[in-house]
């Protein structure tokens, strides 16, 4: 078991920015690779972003790359996902998932996730 814990969400102005933070508990956290998702209201469960075990590598979805940014700190036990310049359609409920595959893009295909965090954005 990966218990895994999102935070860091809330409501932003559109242009604004904002820093997830996926906190694992265990002492195994390097030996897995990690992804972002989100999901909006009524959508599936969508790809962010990937980054493996020692974070030398990273994966964004076409429509995050730029603005977002994967990052871990594996004495930390933690992922990060910085979002800059928000837009209205980032708005959703955001999740981080732990794999020991890397590059995994689809939600089902991971074994571990979190509870989720919030993001809101204002227009």
């Amino acid at each position: 078991q990966v218990p895994l814990v999102e935070s860091g969400g809330g409501l932003v102005q559109a242009g604004g920015s904002l820093r997830l933070s996926c906190a694992a508990s265990g002492r195994t956290f390097s030996n897995y690779a990690m992804g972002w998702f989100r999901q909006a209201p009524g959508k599936e469960r969508e790809f962010v972003a990937a980054i493996n075990w020692s974070g030398s590598s990273t994966y964004y979805a076409d429509s995050v790359k730029g603005r977002f940014t994967i990052s871990r700190d594996n004495a930390k036990n933690t992922v990060y996902l910085q979002i800059l310049n928000l837009k209205p359609e980032d708005a959703a409920v955001y999740y981080c998932a732990a794999d020991q595959i890397f590059l995994l893009t689809v939600a089902r295909d991971y074994h571990y996730w979190g509870q989720g965090t919030q993001v809101t954005v204002s227009s």
